[in-house]
């Protein structure tokens, strides 16, 4: 089983993950706007140029994807940290490229720094409210 973190935003899906696509490199595996799905046209205005669907590649076996929510369809958007995304790069030098591009806009909670149980670790919330986690382990890279 592989298991793909899938993000809510509220009109900002496509500029967040123009930004993730830059911390991550890669491309877009899939990009669709309300517009194009069966009856999008029948939707106001407002929604229309919203994603529906949008996936980025991030890891061999890791594919990060989100989407809008639609105001009009009665979906609301909840921010919070109930849910992190936990990195694990291979270098300890890639695990401080993206926190710092990350949080970039962001709110540090935690710097990199060396922890207790091991891991050279650091989270925070980017600019669009999603949280992080950044951990790298010496010996499990």
């Amino acid at each position: 089983m592989k298991v793909h973190p899938y993000l809510n935003f509220d009109g900002q899906a496509e500029e967040a993950f123009n930004f993730y696509k830059n911390v991550f490199g890669g491309e877009f595996s899939s990009k669709m706007k309300m517009s194009e799905a069966p009856d999008g046209d029948k939707l106001p205005e407002e929604d229309k140029n919203r994603l529906m669907h949008i996936s980025l590649p991030i890891g061999k076996d890791t594919i990060l994807m989100a989407s809008d929510i639609v105001q009009s369809w009665g979906q609301t958007l909840h921010q919070g940290n109930g849910n992190y995304i936990s990195l694990h790069p291979e270098s300890r030098e890639e695990a401080d490229r993206i926190f710092e591009a990350l949080s970039n806009g962001g709110e540090v909670e935690k710097p990199m720094e060396d922890q207790f149980w091991g891991d050279y670790f650091g989270s925070l919330k980017d600019k669009y409210g999603v949280f992080w986690m950044v951990n790298f382990n010496e010996e499990q890279s």
